[in-house]
C-alpha cells in the first residue's frame, strides 16, 4: 500500500490552486492582461473620444477616484494600474486586491490628463466591476461552504470569458484555479470518453492508463464521470497506478451532474472499496450559491462552480474626475 506523504487538503492546494502565479511579475499573465485590454481599449477609442473633442476639453492635468458603491472584495487593481500605466497616467492604491471594501471606499486614485482619464473611464471600470464581482461572488460562497465543510475547498472550472484575468479574480477571492489552461493538467471529460469506449466504466480506466506516463507533464489527472460505476473502476486504476510508481500524485474523480444523494452514495463506495484515501473528489455541475451547501455537506474535496465566471455579477464602482 502507497504510504501518503502529504494530506488531502495539501494534495487539493497542490492542485487546483495555483493563481499565486497570476502576477504582473509573471511576463504570460502581463502578457495575457495587456492583450486583452489593448483589444477592449481599441475598439472602444477608435477613432477616439468624440465626446470630449466636441466638449473642447483640453487634455490638463487632473486626477480621479475609483470609488465603491457596495461593499465586497477589490480585485483588478493591479490590472487597472497597469493599464493607465501605459498611458501615462499614474495610479495610487488605496485598497490591495484581495481586501474588504465598502460602499464609500475609495480603492484607486489615478492621476493623469482629463482627457485620458475620461476615454479611459469606461474600461478601467469594467475591468475592476468584473474582477472585484467574481473575487465577492467566490469569498461569499467559500464562506458558505466552509462553515458546512472546513475541508471543502471552491474552485472554478474554464468558462472564463476574460481568461486568465477571471481566474486570477476567483483567486483573489479565496477559490481555486483549477486548470489555468489545456496545457498544464489532464481532464478527461465525457467527450473525451465517448471517443474511447462505450460505456465509462471501461473508458475511464482505459483513458487514465493512457494518461499515466504523461502525469510529469500535468499539474494533476483527473476523470469525469457520471455514475458510480465509473466513478469506481476510475478510482481502482488510479490507486493501482499509484502503488505501482509509489508516487504520492494527485488524482482526481470528478462526479459530474450528479445529485448530494448520489454523491453520498458515491463516496461511499468510495470507503468500502478503500479507494478514498487514494484519489481526491471534486463534485461539479449546476453547483450554485444555493446548493452549494448541500455538496460541502457530502464532504467532496473541492467544488467547481462555472458560474462565478461564466454569469458573474459586476461589483458596483464609479469613477469621481475632478
Amino acid at each position: 500500500m502507497l504510504e501518503m506523504t502529504s494530506t488531502r487538503e495539501q494534495r487539493v492546494e497542490q492542485a487546483l490552486f495555483r493563481g499565486g502565479s497570476l502576477t504582473l511579475g509573471n511576463p504570460d499573465y502581463a502578457q495575457a492582461v495587456r492583450t486583452f485590454t489593448d483589444a477592449l481599449l481599441r475598439t472602444d477609442l477608435a477613432p477616439g473620444d468624440l465626446t470630449v473633442e466636441a466638449l473642447r476639453l483640453e487634455n490638463q492635468p487632473a486626477s480621479a477616484a475609483i470609488v465603491a458603491r457596495e461593499r465586497g472584495v477589490a480585485a483588478g487593481l493591479e490590472e487597472l494600474a497597469f493599464m493607465l500605466g501605459g498611458f501615462g497616467v499614474h495610479a495610487r492604491f488605496e485598497k490591495k486586491d484581495g481586501e474588504a471594501i465598502e460602499s464609500g471606499d475609495v480603492v484607486l486614485r489615478a492621476e493623469g490628463g482629463r482627457a485620458r482619464l475620461l476615454a479611459l473611464e469606461r474600461v478601467g471600470l469594467n475591468l475592476v466591476q468584473r474582477m472585484s464581482g467574481i473575487a465577492t461572488a467566490t469569498r461569499g460562497i467559500h464562506a458558505t461552504v466552509r462553515s458546512r465543510s472546513a475541508t471543502t475547498r471552491i474552485v472554478a472550472t474554464r468558462k472564463t470569458p476574460w481568461g486568465l484575468l477571471d481566474k486570477r479574480a476567483v483567486h483573489l477571492g479565496g477559490g481555486g484555479t483549477h486548470r489555468l489552461g489545456l496545457g498544464d493538467a489532464i481532464v478527461i471529460k465525457n467527450n473525451h470518453l465517448a471517443l474511447i469506449a462505450g460505456c465509462e466504466e471501461e473508458a475511464a480506466p482505459e483513458a487514465i492508463r493512457r494518461a499515466w506516463c504523461f502525469r510529469g507533464q500535468a499539474a494533476f489527472i483527473e476523470t469525469e464521470v457520471r455514475g458510480e460505476a465509473g466513478a469506481l473502476a476510475a478510482g481502482k486504476t488510479f490507486r493501482r497506478l499509484r502503488e505501482e510508481s509509489s508516487e504520492d500524485y494527485p488524482c482526481i474523480v470528478m462526479l459530474d451532474n450528479m445529485t448530494p444523494e448520489e454523491i453520498r452514495g458515491v463516496l461511499g463506495a468510495f470507503e468500502r472499496e478503500n479507494l478514498r484515501e487514494a484519489i481526491l473528489v471534486e463534485a461539479s455541475g449546476g453547483i450554485s450559491e444555493s446548493n452549494a451547501e448541500a455538496y460541502a455537506a457530502c464532504g467532496v474535496d473541492a467544488i467547481s462552480v462555472g458560474a462565478l465566471t461564466h454569469s458573474a455579477r459586476a461589483l458596483d464602482l464609479c469613477q469621481r474626475i475632478s
